[in-house]
């Protein structure tokens, strides 16, 4: 085969025929072998950096992107969730899904796949990933797990209470996630005994429970309690979940005010009674024995009297 008549040539020589061949120095113009040999991949340099183009058209450090939907994963405990992963690179090499949840490739495309995740049941992340042109990119998505307060139980201790005693509210829900975003409020009606919520409190399934002390009023017993628990779950990009518990019903004693007084009033009477009667008999007894006193006394003084008289009339 002729040898290349110029530069244009010698390229195509490089590009298409056997190393063995199209590497001799006879093949290329002095100044154009000196050039290949300081290239680092030698004569073979040029051919790779075309390649290298062809494969990613524009710069060979071109960054491609990756998306995730959705871009912010809520989902309830215990159920799974569809994950979307695609890339802007026209022909990845590869690419997945990274997690240690179980997962199922549903569909895939050259540009991207499908999977499903299932039975979630802590808070956890996810890893999309597309390698192109030998460069891979991954994207990040962060799992939160919810369960909504699907019991609220409301507890009055006791249920019968007389005017002015005390008892104690008591609201419990028995499954909650995640505990830190719930609120707990406490009602009479549509007014607000108490409020409580649980900031700080550690990640998983756990149980919520708030008391309330107080005293029994007159118009307790003309309104219902309940408990609302609300979960918010707006920082996350959900609405709040809420539910309220069954209403429940405190039955106050109230005296009435009329039997109350005529109960005092009969007790001092019968007191004052007492004491008047103790205190007349005693002066009527008193004057019966004083007089019987004084009647014994006065015979005897007379009967001297009339012994000294006759015994001066005798003499």
């Amino acid at each position: 085969m002729p040898p290349c008549s110029g530069t244009g040539g010698c390229l195509l020589l490089c590009l298409y025929r056997p190393p063995s061949r199209i590497c001799n120095p006879r093949f290329f113009p002095a100044s154009l072998w000196t050039l290949l040999e300081m290239a680092p991949f030698g004569c073979w340099g040029l051919p790779v950096a075309l390649l290298t183009l062809l494969c990613c058209p524009g710069s060979g450090e071109e960054v491609f992107e990756i998306y995730m939907d959705p871009k912010q994963v809520v989902v309830k405990y215990g159920e799974s969730q569809k994950i979307n992963c695609s890339t802007s690179c026209p022909q990845p090499e590869a690419g997945g899904l990274e997690t240690t949840l179980s997962k199922e490739l549903l569909h895939e495309e050259a540009q991207w796949k499908q999977f499903l995740v299932s039975n979630v049941s802590q808070d956890t992340v996810l890893h999309c990933y597309f390698t192109c042109c030998g460069k891979q990119v991954t994207k990040t998505a962060n799992v939160s797990v919810f369960y909504p307060p699907e019991e609220v139980l409301l507890t009055l201790q006791p249920t019968y209470v007389s005017l002015g005693g005390s008892f104690t509210i008591e609201c419990r829900v028995p499954d909650v996630a995640p505990l830190e975003k719930l609120t707990l409020t406490l009602l009479h009606g549509n007014r607000t005994l108490h409020k409580k919520t649980f900031e700080g409190a550690t990640a998983g399934l756990q149980e919520a429970l708030t008391t309330h002390n107080t005293t029994a009023h007159r118009e307790d017993g003309n309104h219902n309690f309940s408990c609302k628990a609300e979960l918010n779950l707006q920082s996350l990009g959900q609405s709040s979940i809420w539910k309220v518990s069954e209403p429940q019903m405190l039955e106050v004693h109230v005296p009435k005010p009329d039997n109350q007084m005529v109960i005092i009033i009969t007790v001092v009477s019968m007191l004052l009674f007492l004491f008047v009667t103790s205190v007349l008999l005693c002066f009527v007894f008193g004057q019966q024995w004083h007089q019987r006193r004084r009647g014994v006394y006065g015979v005897q003084a007379a009967w001297r009297s009339l012994r000294r008289a006759y015994r001066v009339q005798a003499a």
